[in-house]
């Protein structure tokens, strides 16, 4: 434990000194994004653009996060064990990619929709059944949701079939 600490904590020091716009914390055995971490970096939130916390055991990402890195673009949050975002994730006005591939979604979370610069959803490997598909057409930038290697109901699969104007990219089934 003592190791993923001080792994954490040489990630955001370098984040900090070298003026970075990004912040890597993959791998690190978070169960949650350290509160600590809000004040260290308190002075630079605005500047970072890239988070990612893939590959770590984080079963929720707090409003927090989101009103804190509120000039983010791209998230990365594949392969923890997440059910759900905050409502506040809808108001992520710079947010341009998502990946929550792997997690424990059941249910597609609806906020992204609400995200008028999201181009790429990825939400492979996830337990959803349904897809706002009429949502998802209403944004503006979206271009690509993967849905890949989830149980998705046969309505959802039959619409799914449909032409949209972003790429869906799907478990074939031939």
């Amino acid at each position: 434990m003592a190791e993923a600490v001080a792994k954490v904590a040489r990630r955001i020091n370098a984040t900090v000194e070298e003026g970075k716009d990004t912040l890597d914390l993959s791998n690190c055995q978070l169960i949650s994004f350290p509160d600590g971490v809000f004040k260290v970096l308190r002075t630079v939130s605005e500047n970072i653009r890239v988070i990612t916390l893939a590959d770590n055991e984080m079963k929720a990402i707090s409003s927090k996060f989101f009103s804190t890195f509120t000039q983010l673009r791209e998230l990365d949050l594949q392969g923890n064990v997440l059910t759900k975002l905050p409502d506040i994730v809808g108001e992520m006005e710079h947010l341009t990619s998502i990946n929550l591939a792997n997690n424990s979604f059941s249910v597609f979370p609806d906020k992204l929709t609400e995200i008028a610069t999201l181009e790429k959803i990825d939400l492979e490997g996830n337990g959803v059944t349904e897809i706002p598909l009429e949502k998802l057409s209403a944004m503006p930038t979206l271009k690509f949701l993967n849905v890949k290697s989830n149980p998705l109901d046969s309505n959802t699969q039959s619409a799914l079939k449909c032409p949209y104007k972003f790429d869906i990219m799907l478990t074939s089934e031939s």
